[in-house]
């Protein structure tokens, strides 16, 4: 089972290169794909919602989701599963952008973003902003994919963290905003 869902992962890839790959979309997807490094784009939305009354619980909800996935991504899974980078395994593979990490298993990128839009979806004030965050979420994921350095199970498994950690945070401030009885 293990082995079938490295090849499916594998020949995804392969296919996204092949067919998927061009000029116009690569200029697109490789800076988008940059700016969440280091969860840089959500951080950086999550700390200008700070500064608005209406959007502020939800910068604060976003922040603890993505410092709560930072912790199991980066610090605990990464290192337990210890998968190699796609193109380490994949002949035929060619990343589009460098990364440093070894470890691809689960995509930090993906959770940091669907943590912050998994946080907004239910903390903004209007719910199209929060679409619209999973949306952007969905797309890092996917951009992850296209330079081609996580596997498609790396990206649904990160995503998955990340709408965790976003439900717990999300929790974890309604315990503590709501008045003692």
């Amino acid at each position: 089972m293990l082995e079938m869902l490295r090849n499916l992962d594998g020949a995804v890839l392969l296919w996204i290169q092949e067919f998927l790959r061009n000029d116009v979309l690569s200029a697109v997807l490789k800076p988008y794909t940059m700016l969440g490094n280091a969860g840089l784009l959500w951080i950086a939305a999550s700390l200008a919602m700070l500064c608005f009354r209406r959007t502020r619980r939800a910068g604060c909800a976003a922040l603890l989701a993505m410092a709560l996935g930072l912790l199991c991504t980066n610090v605990v899974l990464k290192h337990l599963a210890a998968r190699p980078r796609p193109w380490l395994d994949v002949a035929g593979l060619v990343p589009l952008v460098h990364e440093p990490d070894p470890n691809s298993f689960p995509s930090g990128h993906t959770c940091a973003a669907f943590a912050a839009a998994g946080a907004w979806s239910r903390t903004l004030p209007e719910r199209r902003m929060g679409t619209a965050g999973l949306i952007l979420a969905g797309c890092m994921g996917l951009s992850r994919l296209y330079v081609g350095v996580h596997y498609p199970s790396d990206v649904i498994a990160g995503a998955a963290v990340g709408l965790l950690c976003a439900w717990c945070a999300r929790r974890l401030l309604e315990r503590r905003t709501k008045p003692e009885a």
